[in-house]
């Protein structure tokens, strides 16, 4: 099976717990090769605890070529745009940004039990 490499951008509480169900399942294909978050959350411990490396969204970007899906759960219009401007200027063609959308329909396939929280407005790819 081909891994996948993704980050995280954002660990509130919807990356937080998106984090933790990645982190708690087994290995299927998928590695997290890193994570960005800003503030001192439960989900950036938690990383910081299993050894992901956390980064802000500039230097994320910056390191991008390596990861195949980026998932944006930070819910800001902002972020998402900072990440296509910063991919399309890097040049990278291979990451795709995930919105919180694709995060709630691989938590639905995958997760038994309660969904992701709901607390961002708008989580389309806006």
């Amino acid at each position: 099976m081909q891994q996948q490499a993704i980050a995280i951008i954002g660990l509130g509480r919807v990356g937080s717990a998106f984090l933790d169900a990645l982190r708690n399942r087994p290995r299927q294909g998928i590695q997290i090769i890193a994570v960005a978050e800003p503030n001192h959350t439960p989900g950036r411990m938690a990383a910081e605890n299993a050894g992901i490396p956390v980064y802000d969204v500039q230097d994320l970007i910056a390191r991008s070529q390596d990861i195949d899906i980026l998932f944006d759960l930070t819910g800001s219009h902002a972020v998402r745009q900072e990440l296509r401007e910063g991919l399309a200027a890097s040049h990278n063609q291979r990451t795709v940004i995930a919105p919180e959308s694709v995060a709630r329909m691989i938590w639905a396939l995958t997760v038994e039990g309660g969904g992701l929280p709901e607390v961002h407005r708008e989580t389309g790819y806006y």
